[in-house]
């Protein structure tokens, strides 16, 4: 009779399980969360990446000019000599006034008029293959130019570091979430099986195999918390297109640029809550089932 009654599609489960709205509300709010951790975690590894790689394509050489010649001079022959090393693509002379533009926000907005400023050279090196430091200064001394390289390495460190620091603080973010989401979807699951006991009972009693009555609340559950998920993933695209959109290319912020790939990330919610949910659901009924079989 069982058989038979699955086979024509008929109800055997109640049409809404006690808790199930709350239940997806949960689920849906927990996946928002955590697909806005993975894109966050996504755009923190992004930007760190990218401050690193404009740290190590840029150098700085203070030039200390000849009695007989003028900062501007000096600077123009740095320039003229970086230009020709193998690993730099352009080397340019700051004026004076660029020179004080960098000093401001390390000196404040009024610099002293007796402060003097540096000659400084900005060069721009090959991304693939940069030139280094020890390089950059034989040809210098080999050009007669008194100056010193700074390739920015003890400002990349200290980056990098906190770079990293951000990527580990966005994932764990995420992972701790996920796992929340998950610990929710399973001990719900395994709660609505548990309160459908008597439902089970009754299954059970009347021929139902284990297959079939596990495959019933499987099905029920795991439908649920897909369904939850695709629509805390949706709220978390609507969110972020949204940010993206506003922001431009960078997003609202350049320490945290998004790109439209992120998105991607969200599709991995619906499977996975879909996953954990039926696995969860099929071991809660074969439990509800075995306890079921004592009362043949």
């Amino acid at each position: 009779m069982i058989g038979r009654f699955v086979q024509r599609g008929g109800p055997l489960l109640p049409p809404q399980a006690a808790g199930a709205p709350w239940l997806a509300a949960v689920i849906g709010v927990l996946c928002f969360l955590a697909c806005l951790a993975a894109i966050g975690a996504a755009a923190a590894d992004r930007a760190a990446d990218g401050w690193a790689r404009q740290l190590r394509s840029e150098a700085t050489v203070i030039v200390r000019p000849r009695a007989d010649e003028t900062p501007a001079g000096a600077a123009a022959r740095a320039a003229e000599t970086l230009a020709g090393v193998a690993g730099v693509e352009e080397a340019a002379a700051l004026t004076e006034e660029e020179a004080s533009d960098l000093l401001r926000p390390w000196l404040g907005e009024r610099l002293p008029d007796d402060l003097p400023t540096p000659t400084l050279v900005a060069v721009r090196l090959t991304p693939d293959a940069p030139a280094s430091a020890p390089t950059l200064s034989r040809a210098l001394a080999a050009a007669g130019v008194d100056a010193v390289v700074d390739d920015h390495s003890l400002w990349r460190r200290g980056v990098e570091r906190s770079a990293l620091t951000v990527v580990m603080l966005a994932g764990a973010a995420f992972l701790l979430i996920a796992f929340a989401a998950g610990a929710a979807i399973a001990y719900a699951t395994q709660a609505g099986v548990a309160a459908a006991a008597p439902v089970i009972q009754v299954l059970s009693l009347n021929g139902a195999t284990d297959s079939t009555i596990a495959g019933l609340f499987q099905r029920r559950f795991a439908l649920l918390a897909a369904g939850a998920a695709f629509g805390g993933g949706v709220a978390a695209v609507v969110l972020v297109a949204l940010v993206r959109l506003l922001g431009g290319e960078g997003g609202l912020t350049p320490a945290l640029p998004v790109a439209w790939r992120d998105l991607w990330l969200t599709l991995a919610c619906p499977p996975i809550a879909f996953t954990v949910a039926a696995v969860a659901a099929r071991l809660a009924a074969r439990r509800a089932i075995a306890v079921a079989e004592e009362y043949r």
